[in-house]
C-alpha cells in the first residue's frame, strides 16, 4: 500500500478530466458539482428526483452565498446540466457518488439509496473512468458495492478503470471552512486509482491526502464524526452537571479552552441532527455487531444522543412545574428548528422530537423559524411557523436554534424562557455568533 501522503496544491487543473457526473444533488452533491464546474470541468448533475432539480434550477436551494453566486454562474451554461437520466453516467470521464447514508427509526443504517446509486454506476460503468465514492458508509462499502461488481463485469481495477474513495467533508451553511479550504482524504484501491482521484478532487480541494486504501478512508470519516459524537454528548453531560451546582457551563468551557493543548470545545444543546453525527458512527456500530466487536464508548454516546431531547422536554416540565402549570393546554414556542444556525435543514433536528413529544403530553405547540417556514413532522403531517411570535402569549418559550441576523429582543418580553442553547443573548440581535 502506498504511505499516507499530504499534497497540497494551490491551482489545480482538470488535466485528462473534461466531463463529470454526479450522482446526487443534495446538499453535498451541488457543492460538489458546482465546485467541479468552478474548476472548469463539464459537470451532469443527476438525481432521481424531478423535484430536486426544479428546486435547483429556480435557485430556491439551501447554499452558502459564495455557492449561490455560482449556482447562477453555472444555470444555462452548456458545461452544466442537470437530469434524472441515469445512463448519462456513461458519457462521463468521472463518476462521483454523493447520494445520502440514513439510518431508519431503529437507529439501523439505509443502505438503500447508496446500493442503488452504485448499482447504476456500475451498470453504465465504461473503460477508463474514475469512480469516487463520497458518501459516508460501513468500512468496505467501495469494495462492496463498486469494486467487486465491477470485477464480476469483468473490469480490471487500475487498470481499465479506477476506483476511489473520498469521503465529503462539506459543512451546510459554514462559511468559515468552505469546501475549497478543507482538505480531502482519498484512498484508492491502487496507486493509479488513487492519482487518478486526487486530480479530480484537487479541483475541490486546495489539500489532499492520500491513504493506502478505500477502508483507511471510510473510517477515518466514521472516527471524525464518532468524535464529534462522543464530546457532544460529554458537553452536554457537563451541562447537566454544571445545572445541579448552580454554574454555567458556557463560562466553565470558555474558562477550559484557554488551555492551548489538549482540550477541544464542545458545546451543549437541544441534541444532534443533520446528515452526519446522528447517523455516520451507526454505520460502525452496525457493522461491529457482525465481528461481535464491543465500543461501549461509543455506543453509550449515541444513546446519550439519542435521550437528549426528551431530556429537554423534561426540563420544560420542571420549568412548567416550578412556575404551577403543566403541559396540559399549556401554549409552548419552540424558536428554530433546523438541526443548526444558518440553514434550512431539518433532518434528524431534535426540534421534530421535542415538538412530537410535547403534542404527546397534551402542549399545544408552534414553531418559529425564519428560515424554515414550513416543515413537516415525522407523523406526515405539515406544520407551518407563526409569523408574529412577539404579538403572541407563551407559556413557555424554548430556544432551540437561532437564525443569525434575526430579531429576538421579543424574547425578553416571554414570562418563561428556557435557553437549550445556552448562549442566547436576548439583548443581540440576531443572537450568538
Amino acid at each position: 500500500m502506498p504511505e499516507s501522503l499530504t499534497i497540497e496544491k494551490t491551482s489545480p487543473s482538470p488535466g485528462e478530466h473534461t466531463s463529470v457526473a454526479v450522482v446526487g444533488m443534495g446538499y453535498v452533491g451541488l457543492p460538489t458539482a458546482l465546485g467541479l464546474h468552478a474548476g472548469g470541468v463539464h459537470v451532469v448533475g443527476i438525481d432521481r428526483d424531478a423535484g430536486r432539480l426544479r428546486a435547483i434550477e429556480t435557485q430556491t436551494v439551501d447554499l452558502i452565498e459564495s455557492d449561490h453566486r455560482q449556482l447562477e454562474n453555472s444555470l444555462g451554461h452548456q458545461g452544466f446540466e442537470l437530469t434524472t437520466d441515469a445512463d448519462r453516467m456513461a458519457d462521463a470521464d468521472v463518476v462521483i457518488v454523493c447520494v445520502p447514508t440514513p439510518v431508519d427509526r431503529h437507529l439501523l443504517p439505509d443502505l438503500g439509496p447508496l446500493q442503488g446509486a452504485c448499482d447504476e454506476v456500475v451498470r453504465y460503468a465504461r473503460p477508463g473512468q474514475t469512480l469516487i465514492l463520497t458518501s459516508t458508509s460501513f468500512v468496505g462499502t467501495t469494495t462492496r458495492m463498486l469494486v467487486e461488481p465491477l470485477i464480476d463485469r469483468g473490469f480490471t481495477i487500475g487498470t481499465d478503470i479506477y476506483v476511489a474513495s473520498s469521503p465529503e467533508r462539506i459543512d451546510p451553511g459554514n462559511v468559515t471552512h468552505t469546501q475549497r479550504d478543507t482538505p480531502r482524504v482519498i484512498g484508492g484501491v491502487t496507486p493509479e486509482c488513487a492519482a487518478r482521484a486526487t486530480r479530480v478532487i484537487e479541483l475541490l480541494a486546495s489539500v489532499t491526502h492520500q491513504v493506502g486504501s478505500p477502508e483507511v478512508a471510510e473510517m477515518t470519516k466514521l472516527y471524525e464524526n464518532t468524535f464529534r459524537a462522543v464530546n457532544i454528548a460529554l458537553a452536554n453531560e457537563f451541562a447537566d452537571i454544571c445545572a445541579g451546582f448552580s454554574l454555567d457551563p458556557i463560562e466553565v468551557i470558555e474558562a477550559a479552552r484557554t488551555k492551548p493543548y489538549g482540550f477541544m470545545a464542545f458545546h451543549p444543546g437541544p441534541g444532534v441532527g443533520g446528515h452526519c453525527i446522528p447517523c455516520d458512527p451507526h454505520y460502525l456500530l452496525w457493522q461491529l455487531r457482525a465481528t461481535r466487536t464491543t465500543a461501549p464508548l461509543v455506543n453509550q454516546a449515541m444513546n446519550a444522543i439519542a435521550e437528549r431531547p426528551k431530556g429537554v422536554v423534561d426540563r420544560m416540565q420542571g420549568v412548567l412545574s416550578d412556575a404551577g402549570k403543566g403541559f396540559g393546554g399549556s401554549n409552548i414556542l419552540i424558536v428554530g428548528v433546523s438541526y443548526k444556525p444558518g440553514v434550512l435543514d431539518v433532518r434528524s433536528s431534535s426540534a421534530l422530537e421535542i415538538i412530537d413529544q410535547l403534542a404527546l403530553r397534551g402542549a399545544k405547540v408552534e414553531y418559529y423559524d425564519p428560515l424554515v417556514t414550513r416543515m413537516t413532522l415525522p407523523s406526515g403531517a405539515g406544520m407551518d411557523s407563526t409569523m408574529e411570535p412577539a404579538a403572541q402569549d407563551w407559556d413557555l418559550v424554548l430556544i432551540h436554534t437561532v437564525q443569525p441576523g434575526h430579531d429576538y429582543s421579543w424574547i425578553a418580553d416571554c414570562p418563561l424562557v428556557l435557553d437549550a442553547t445556552y448562549r442566547f443573548d436576548p439583548t443581540t440581535v440576531g443572537g450568538p455568533v
